[in-house]
């Protein structure tokens, strides 16, 4: 019986052996299939050429590419000046190709030769948002229905990433130029060059490196490095608002009562005048929606942190009839005080069918913080990685 149980070990340790060394094998394979050949990404950019250009980013320039097999790539050209090491970078492809949802854009792969590396993206031909919505020439391109569309997919995007990706991911740079529209004007969430990691059951941070975009960033993120879900909802929220009036978040020449989208939406709510913000060169609308995304926006955008509602509660709005809007409080915009959250989320479900809202809102404690200020500057940290 000893003789047995022994040539019974031998046989499963060399079968775990085997068995290890396959799938060792297997995935070394399936990560060499995730970098793609410089010299490859070279002919398919034509040496990435400034007729190939799509754009630049925070993190460099992005090149339209034509592979061997006939596919069309946008490739994106890492900053040389990033201190974000191979074995980070490498780790953040694999975490990046996990992301599979219809709302993000789609990672192919990426480069690592020297101090080049770059990201291989599947190229979208309508370019971003913004080429749309704040150019007057464009912009009826996007009839209401689209536009609706585009507020629903973003949100459906986010609330993946939020609470049903592998692991919990904060965009940090929500807006009209990340987003990107495919050939069916359907939006696809992108760059997530400044995206960080929530592990665990992490629900926010206090940091002192701020990356992102005034005028999207949340009050408490710009001015006192509190980061959380809630970051993403407040630039969701102002990106709804430019959606929705066809302008960008500030603009100076509008005069002093409009030159600030989110404050002159606050203005124009309390005065019962909320779709005077809708884009005129719509036409036409949807009044109840376009109400309800004014609305949404506002809510998204609170001073109070716990108080802006979670991105589940945001797509549930979008997508159901069965729902009435809370009352917003006022917005984080400049001379308000933000206050610390006490809560993971201001807003519980109910039973839809009850004659209440269907959104509970919750009160909270709070403690008040000075003042700050928004505006438009953009601005990245590359040091504190992806």
């Amino acid at each position: 019986m000893g003789v047995l149980f022994s040539r019974f070990c031998d046989c499963l340790k060399k079968w775990k052996f085997r068995h290890e060394s396959a799938t060792a094998a297997a995935e070394a394979e399936e990560i060499s299939e995730l970098f793609f050949e410089l010299r490859i990404l070279q002919v398919a950019t034509n040496f990435f050429s400034e007729t190939n250009l799509l754009g630049r980013g925070g993190f460099g320039p992005v090149f339209k590419g034509l592979m061997p097999n006939g596919q069309e790539v946008a490739v994106k050209k890492l900053s040389v000046n990033s201190r974000q090491g191979v074995t980070e970078f490498t780790n953040e492809v694999k975490l990046l190709l996990k992301l599979q949802h219809k709302n993000l854009v789609t990672l192919f792969g990426c480069c690592i030769e020297g101090a080049e590396k770059m990201l291989v993206y599947e190229y979208l031909p309508n370019k971003s948002l913004d080429y749309f919505i704040f150019k007057k020439d464009n912009s009826s391109v996007l009839d209401w229905a689209t536009r609706y569309r585009i507020i629903t997919g973003i949100a459906r995007g986010l609330l993946y990433l939020h609470e049903e990706a592998p692991e919990r991911i904060i965009h940090r740079d929500i807006k009209a130029s990340n987003i990107l529209l495919n050939d069916q004007l359907n939006p696809k969430i992108s760059d997530f060059g400044l995206a960080r990691l929530f592990p665990g059951e992490g629900t926010h941070l206090d940091t002192l490196k701020i990356s992102g975009t005034y005028g999207y960033m949340a009050p408490e993120y710009a001015m006192h490095g509190y980061l959380s879900v809630k970051s993403d909802v407040f630039s969701f929220g102002v990106l709804t608002l430019e959606i929705v009036s066809g302008r960008k978040n500030f603009v100076d020449n509008l005069g002093a009562e409009k030159a600030d989208l989110l404050s002159y939406t606050w203005k124009l709510f309390q005065e019962g005048r909320s779709l005077e913000l809708v884009d005129a060169s719509l036409g036409k609308c949807n009044p109840d929606e376009a109400a309800m995304c004014i609305q949404l926006g506002l809510l998204c955008c609170q001073a109070t942190v716990v108080e802006r509602p979670a991105m589940s509660s945001v797509h549930l709005l979008l997508c159901s009839e069965s729902f009435s809007l809370p009352q917003p409080g006022k917005p984080g915009i400049h001379g308000r005080r933000w206050i610390a959250p006490t809560s993971s989320s201001a807003f519980t479900k109910t039973n839809p069918s009850s004659s209440s809202s269907g959104l509970t809102k919750t009160t909270t404690g709070s403690t008040a913080v000075e003042d700050f200020s928004r505006n438009s500057i953009s601005l990245s940290s590359v040091d504190e990685g992806r």
